[in-house]
């Protein structure tokens, strides 16, 4: 059994076939300049995931990306912050990869936006999140399994697409989104190219220097027998972006992981295809930091 297969058991997730189909219903069609947004629910399982899907104007065997949104302490903002339509303007990335000619699908992850219990809640809903994965944990699941399985599902269904090229269809994420893509890029062979930014940060460093751990991220018996490391090491040989900064505490050893990781990509003589960029500065992205990452995954065409 593979290193990959191993950390899938534990979690309790299992990869949809190459062939799987993922049903989805269109809510909402709105035209934008060079894209046209959906509204859309797909299924998951028994849930239904709401998700913005920004179809480019022209299409034939596109790129495709799912983003996942980030968390910051903001459940009322998730696929709406990725495509432009609330919050910080620099965690937009939809609209930019729409224009570049990806097709994107920005779907609302559990506890955030349209999936939270009381939407009149505005900022931190803690006390969703912490039930959410506390019901989980006393049945004997985890949270990461029902986050892996939605964005899972969001690759099936870009990957049925007519119009997506499946061998070119990415993620990225910015820290509780790169969470997302550094399990999710491990485990799902489908994705080719992955960015995870303010992320890469082992569970040995943040016990040691008391630095917090995201709900979704807390999977018992994970830590002593694999890290971070061991996930980036999964996705090689595909390509991925590692994005940090000198001064962010969510993405302090970076360096450690791309260096342990290495090892994975040499063996497979693919260590070009292992990138980090490491910034000055905190956690939040910036201007550069933007740019950069649509840059590389455009390059991914």
């Amino acid at each position: 059994m593979t290193m990959r297969n191993e950390i899938e058991k534990l979690i309790g997730v299992q990869i949809p076939e190459e062939s799987s189909k993922v049903e989805f219903e269109v809510l909402e069609s709105v035209k934008e300049d060079g894209y046209t947004r959906q509204l859309i629910e797909y299924a998951s399982g028994s849930d239904k995931v709401p998700a913005y899907l920004l179809i480019p104007d022209e299409v034939k065997r596109n790129p495709a990306i799912l983003i996942n949104h980030q968390h910051n302490r903001e459940h009322h903002l998730g696929k709406s912050e990725a495509c432009g339509l609330a919050g910080n303007p620099l965690q937009a990335f939809g609209p930019e990869l729409a224009k570049k000619g990806f097709v994107v699908l920005a779907p609302d992850s559990l506890c955030f936006e349209s999936r939270r219990k009381d939407p009149s809640v505005e900022g931190f809903d803690f006390w969703q999140h912490f039930d959410e994965i506390s019901y989980r944990i006393i049945r004997g699941e985890y949270m990461m399994k029902r986050v892996l399985e939605d964005a899972m599902a969001g690759i099936s269904l870009l990957s049925c697409l007519d119009y997506v090229d499946k061998d070119k269809i990415g993620t990225l994420g910015h820290y509780y989104g790169g969470n997302t893509v550094l399990f999710l890029s491990a485990l799902d062979e489908r994705i080719s190219f992955a960015c995870a930014s303010g992320s890469a940060c082992t569970y040995e460093y943040r016990m040691k220097n008391h630095v917090g751990i995201e709900m979704a991220s807390i999977i018992p018996n994970f830590h002593g027998q694999y890290d971070i490391d061991d996930l980036v090491s999964c996705v090689a040989p595909r390509k991925i972006l590692i994005v940090s900064a000198e001064d962010d505490k969510y993405s302090k050893d970076a360096p450690y992981i791309v260096q342990k990781a290495s090892v994975a990509y040499v063996e497979l003589n693919a260590e070009a295809n292992l990138y980090h960029k490491r910034y000055q500065g905190g956690h939040a992205i910036t201007e550069e930091r933007f740019a950069d990452i649509v840059n590389w995954i455009a390059e991914m065409k």
